[in-house]
């Protein structure tokens, strides 16, 4: 995988969500083509493995700090930390996500997707601005082509895109009640708020050669297709994510966002794999921007 990366030495990269699955590939390879890899962990264990793979040659090119990116305060303080041991970050991949199958909250009040799948990436995008404006960073948020169908099994019918109306809401906290509460369109939602805010803060960070992309990466077999999987197709689970990508064809796609020369300067789009894609309309709506970056910073001026 490492063949198509160009050389990436005094080059430093931020990968959230690394000792995951398709997280663990996009860090060893940035790690192997030169770079200096920082990763947010919560989980000693697992940061560990990722330290294993890596390998003792090129451990010292990998910064682990312990945190939990679905908290505010542990975001702001590894943003902090990040800012204060590196001048410039020069790649930022916003990997981390889950799926929650039950309604949970985070310390902060806010619905866990929109903590961990929306708040990490955008909180990082505004936190680490100064330092990802001075590499002219490229910027890329793993999506999910779910922000375009929250259809589980499409046999038929019109896609059917989250609903994200921001009109009466005054906190984030509102967003992704317990009534009513569906976990896959949650997930959606969250997805959709990421990219939705990627759009918004490209043209701003353009003015210093920063780029914010998004990415489909395909359905890769990961932890989180176990619970996308609808209840009645679980006894065929294991055929299923036979016909899935790998970790490592589902991350060939953010790397090539990521570090490909020929993509320099391009900016504000969505990605399915290779190919630039089309997301809602609402995501290109002015006004659900400004709104969504105005709650953005209001829950993280707490």
């Amino acid at each position: 995988m490492t063949a198509t990366i160009p050389d990436l030495r005094h080059r430093t990269a931020v990968v959230t969500g690394a000792t995951g699955g398709m997280g663990q590939v996009i860090a060893a390879a940035l790690v192997d083509a030169g770079a200096r890899v920082i990763t947010v962990a919560r989980d000693p264990a697992r940061a560990d493995m990722l330290r294993a793979r890596i390998g003792a040659d090129s451990r010292h090119r990998l910064d682990v700090i312990s945190g939990d990116l679905s908290r505010r305060a542990d975001l702001r303080t590894a943003a902090r930390i990040i800012e204060d041991r590196y001048e410039q970050v020069h790649i930022l991949v916003n990997n981390a996500g889950a799926h929650f199958p039950d309604h949970r909250v985070s310390p902060d009040g806010v619905e866990m997707h929109v903590a961990l799948d929306y708040l990490a990436a955008c909180g990082l995008m505004t936190h680490l601005d100064a330092a990802l404006r001075r590499g002219r960073a490229r910027v890329v948020n793993v999506a999910s082509d779910t922000l375009n169908d929250t259809r589980r099994i499409k046999l038929a019918g019109r896609p059917r895109p989250p609903t994200l109306d921001l009109t009466h809401v005054d906190d984030l906290a509102d967003l992704n009640p317990r009534s009513g509460f569906v976990p896959f369109e949650a997930y959606a939602r969250a997805k959709l708020m990421t990219v939705t805010a990627g759009y918004a803060l490209a043209p701003s960070f353009a003015t210093d050669g920063v780029t914010v992309n998004a990415v489909h990466p395909g359905i890769v077999a990961t932890g989180i297709i176990d619970d996308l999987i609808p209840p009645a197709l679980r006894p065929f689970g294991t055929l299923i994510r036979r016909t899935m990508l790998t970790p490592a064809e589902g991350a060939a796609a953010a790397l090539r966002i990521a570090t490909d020369p020929g993509l320099v300067g391009v900016t504000g789009r969505y990605f399915d794999r290779g190919s630039v894609a089309a997301t809602p309309p609402i995501s290109h709506d002015p006004a659900v921007q400004r709104k969504l970056l105005a709650l953005t910073e209001a829950h993280f001026a707490r």
